[in-house]
């Protein structure tokens, strides 16, 4: 009989050796870990290159370099031609009248409103970028929002997956007690028909996934589809109430309507120098061509011209110029007033849920988990035992099952009206 002796040879025979694979294990440990997906990268992806945000810091430059331009005076008319030319012989020295002229003019617009309408555009670039900041507000919500269900989703199709283990060993039970004759045949089948209803659930639960990732790949693109990490998403601690009311008038949505308010005051201000007047000014060369009858040459001359606007009509210009302007600036200031209560409703409405599903984790930590998993527990053990019935053991389990979807769904449910209010008072808040 011959014995065949297998050699194993170490993994490594030198120190050099030993580092270098080590280090690929370290390497390859960090690149299983950098392959999961948590909120912070998710929001990092999300916030790199969103088009809503870069738009509105577009607009917003648009608006700063027009305030470089509204504040200049208007460009000069530059003006030439030529007057009295006979038009009989077409000769422009016959007649000492024929000149030809050149000038410049400047337009100076009424009163200071060039300036006015410098500011203005200087408020509505502040507008623009305020807005910036509240779409990067909306986006880390509503990133966080969609990050929070897919993170509800996996994790429930995990505590499923665990119960379905369970419940694959209690058919295994009953069959065992059916050949047995302990049990019925409506135990096998009732045992059979949870596990399939089990299967539908997780099932259901990956479509709503699938939905989630798909909804978080308009922010993210193709990092969606990683594995999201176990941890729960960490977000930013809340402050007091008082405090995040406070915080609402430095919303952006909030900053924005003042900065429109501040422009369109400005644009009151342009109407009222509309009842200034507008003035223009010049001056021109005129050559003159042919002799004087003495025989000299014709002299050049020069003029020198000032046009004033009289404003002198304004019941139907001026006036009711005025009138819309104001109507505009107030109809802003109501515009502000009312998003303002927009968001002290929905700091009232997020703030109490927000409250009330702490109460109710808390509850569900304290009782409701342990007190179900015992439940169910002891439901097994009686039914092993032949005390209890195989419908009570199978409402317990699927009792244990339900409060541990609904704790998941509730601490997630939570930690979405606190990404919420972080939209409404902002991170530092």
């Amino acid at each position: 009989m011959f014995y065949f002796r297998k050699t194993v040879r170490p993994a490594c025979t030198t120190a050099t050796a030993c580092r270098a694979l080590l280090l690929l294990v370290l390497a390859a440990v960090s690149l299983q870990a950098r392959a999961q997906l948590n909120l912070g990268e998710a929001l990092r992806l999300a916030q790199a290159d969103d088009p809503a945000i870069a738009a509105s810091l577009a607009r917003a430059q648009a608006h700063t370099d027009n305030a470089i331009a509204d504040g200049q005076l208007p460009d000069p008319k530059l003006k030439t031609g030529i007057w009295n030319l006979p038009l009989d012989s077409m000769d422009i020295n016959q007649e000492p009248t024929t000149r030809l002229r050149f000038g410049i003019e400047q337009a100076f617009p009424r009163g200071a409103t060039l300036q006015h309408k410098q500011r203005q555009s200087e408020w509505l670039a502040s507008a623009e970028q305020a807005l910036s900041e509240a779409a990067a507000r909306q986006l880390r919500r509503d990133v966080r929002d969609s990050f929070l269900d897919l993170y509800y989703q996996v994790q429930a199709e995990q505590v499923v997956a665990e119960t379905r283990d369970l419940f694959a060993q209690l058919v295994d039970i009953t069959q065992a007690h059916y050949a047995t004759g302990r049990v019925s045949q409506q135990d096998v089948l009732r045992a059979a028909l949870e596990l399939s209803r089990l299967d539908d659930r997780a099932t259901r639960i990956r479509n709503a996934a699938d939905r989630q990732r798909a909804a978080l790949t308009k922010w993210i693109g193709t990092a969606a589809s990683l594995p999201l990490a176990s941890e729960f998403p960490d977000l930013p601690a809340l402050r007091s109430r008082a405090v995040l009311e406070a915080a609402l008038v430095q919303h952006p949505v909030i900053r924005a309507e003042s900065a429109r308010l501040a422009a369109q005051n400005q644009a009151v201000q342009m109407a009222q120098e509309q009842y200034k007047p507008g003035w223009s000014a010049g001056v021109e060369y005129r050559k003159r061509f042919g002799d004087d009858p003495n025989g000299d040459e014709r002299s050049d001359m020069m003029a020198a011209m000032v046009s004033v606007e009289l404003p002198l009509f304004t019941a139907k210009r001026q006036d009711r110029r005025l009138a819309a302007s104001i109507q505009q600036a107030e109809a802003v200031q109501l515009t502000r007033d009312d998003r303002l209560r927009e968001l002290k409703q929905l700091l009232d409405t997020g703030y109490a849920n927000w409250q009330r599903l702490g109460e109710r984790a808390a509850l569900y930590e304290s009782q409701l988990l342990r007190t179900s998993a015992a439940n169910a527990q002891a439901s097994l053990k009686a039914y092993q035992s032949g005390v209890t019935e195989f419908t009570t053991l199978m409402r317990a389990r699927i009792t244990d099952l339900d409060i541990q979807l609904e704790q998941l769904r509730i601490r997630v449910d939570r930690a979405r009206a606190q990404a919420g209010l972080l939209y409404l008072a902002g991170e530092n808040q």
